[in-house]
This record gives C-alpha cells, structure tokens and sequence, in this order.
C-alpha cells in the first residue's frame, strides 16, 4: 500500500451541489450565513453557487445576490459552477467575488443527454471555448466528470472513456479534473484501479475525487482514493445533495465524516471539526429535518471522554 498523504484539501459543494436538491427554496441571507461559516471553519476551497438558467435550477437563481452578500476571507478560494459560455459570462459581471469555475459533463452519452441535451461531444466542444474564456479572465479551471464509475442508464463506463474525456480537458485547460459518483455506484477496488490508472495517463493534472454516499461506501473509497494518493476531494456538508436517479439516493458523503475520519487517521485537512459540525446543524435548523452525517449525529471522537475500566 502507498503511504497516504500527508494533507488533503477539501472543496467544500454544499452550497451549490446540495442546496440544488433541496426542494423548498432557501432563503439568500440563509445561504450566505450559511457560507460565511463554511468558509470560517478553515475549509479553503467552497463553491458557492452555479450559474445555471434560473428555470433549470430554481434554487439557485439568486447566484448574483448569494456572491455579493458572502464575505471574502484571505487563503478561501471561492469557484461557482459554469454549464456554459452564457452561465461564464454572467459569472464574470462579479469576477472579483471568485476565483475558481467549474465545468462539468458525463461519462456516460445517455446521462449527458439527460442532463444538458447534448453528446459527449457536443459538450466538450462548447466547454473547450468556455475555458479559454476562464483562462483569459485569469480564473482556475476544473473539468468536472459526472458518472465517472458507473450509470444508472448504461451501467458500467468503460475506464478509458473517461480518461479520455479527462485527457481532453486537459489539454483545454483543466488545471483539475473532478472524477464524480454522481449516483453512489463506486467501490473501494474500483477506485483502486481507476486512480491508479489516471494518475499514470494524467501527469500534472491536480485529481479530485467526488464520491456519493447513495449506498453507504462514500467513506471507504475515500480511504481508497487515498492510498493512491489522491490529495483533493470534493465533500458535502451535512451530507447534503443528491441525484434523481435512483430513487432514494443519499447525498455526497459528508464533509464533517471525511474530516473525522482523516483527522482520525493522522491526515491534516486545516478543517476545525466543530466550527464544521456548527455549520451543518445550523443547515438542518434552516431545512427544518435532520441530516444524514454519521458525525453530525454521534459528535467527532472524543478521546479524552473515554473512560478506562
């Protein structure tokens, strides 16, 4: 087994990846407190919002008024999703509230299709003139790829068409590549092998991971995406999110329960656990139900409250 690394940086997705799915709309001010606590609580990378047409994504139509109520905090890099050229250029009215952008597609032709209406390359046409553009406004750029380990159309994804699809976004740009379980369907051997794999045929390119928890693995394949070094994982607070697709589907794994789990084993994160918990229970006082973190539930480990018999 390969040593683990030392540091992880976490991008935090809540705001937009989770609040997307919620189906009650969330108050602007409880979406900026809401933030302002994510980003105090030493977690150095949170997207924010997505600026997807208002009727496509209702929830978060309020993305110019959620950028400029946030407070910008020294050594927090800020992104916010682009599904296009159009969603880039509103973005950039507000350029100096953020620094990074997102561009996502699928895997998979029949999701993508779904998704955006578009082929795999179709997509990948449009998003190569959308970096450039984020490239010229001095922004970081990360590809993002959804159903990466396997669809609930197609099942499995062949491995190389995901590379590939990886391989080209680097060549747009991509300083990043996401690699998404939009519906939960990795496991700990597979993601093995996939990192293994992209880290040899993408030298150079910084590898994110973004497991779901639909079927309660998120947390081990966390662990084995790090024993092939992966260093940067994308997480949701409260384990808010989700997909559509299956029915019943949980939410991304949980930020407060990847934190746990790494400050457990020795892995820095620069994350102060309980200013992290504070943020989820206030997410659930805003939501008014309960969220399905393991630690939000049982509290982080408290070594010091374990009596000896």
């Amino acid at each position: 087994m390969n040593p683990l690394p030392s540091n992880v940086r976490i991008r935090e997705v809540g705001p937009r990846d989770g609040f997307q799915n919620e189906p009650e709309t969330i108050a602007t001010a409880d979406k900026v407190r809401l933030i302002d606590m994510l980003s105090s609580s030493g977690l150095k990378r949170v997207e924010i919002t997505s600026f997807v047409r208002p009727d496509v994504i209702p929830q978060l139509s309020d993305a110019e008024e959620v950028l400029t109520g946030i407070q910008r905090r020294d050594g927090v890099a800020f992104s916010v999703l682009v599904p296009n050229e159009r969603g880039l250029e509103r973005a950039l009215a507000l350029r100096d509230r953020f620094d990074e952008i997102s561009v996502f597609l699928s895997a998979s032709e029949t999701h993508n299709r779904k998704n955006v209406n578009r082929s795999i390359g179709e997509s990948l046409a449009g998003l190569e003139q959308t970096l450039e553009t984020a490239r010229e406004a001095g922004l970081r750029r990360e590809g993002v790829i959804a159903t990466s380990f396997g669809c609930p159309y197609e099942g499995e994804v062949p491995l190389d068409r995901v590379l590939g699809i990886a391989e080209r976004l680097a060549a747009a740009g991509c300083e990043e590549v996401g690699f998404g379980d939009t519906t939960g369907m990795a496991n700990p051997r597979q993601v093995g092998e996939f990192f293994a794999a992209a880290r040899e045929r993408l030298d150079g390119v910084e590898l994110t991971a973004h497991f779901h928890n639909t079927r309660g693995q998120g947390l081990a394949n966390v662990l084995a995406a790090l024993e092939q070094g992966v260093d940067s994982f994308e997480s949701s607070f409260g384990e808010l999110g989700g997909c559509p697709v299956p029915p019943g589907a949980t939410g991304n794994v949980a930020t407060e329960d990847v934190v746990s789990m790494l400050h457990e084993m020795g892995v820095e994160t620069g994350v102060d656990l309980g200013a992290l918990v504070e943020a989820s229970r206030a997410a659930q006082r805003v939501l008014g139900r309960p969220l399905g973190s393991h630690v939000l539930r049982a509290g982080p480990v408290d070594w010091h409250g374990v009596q000896s018999e």
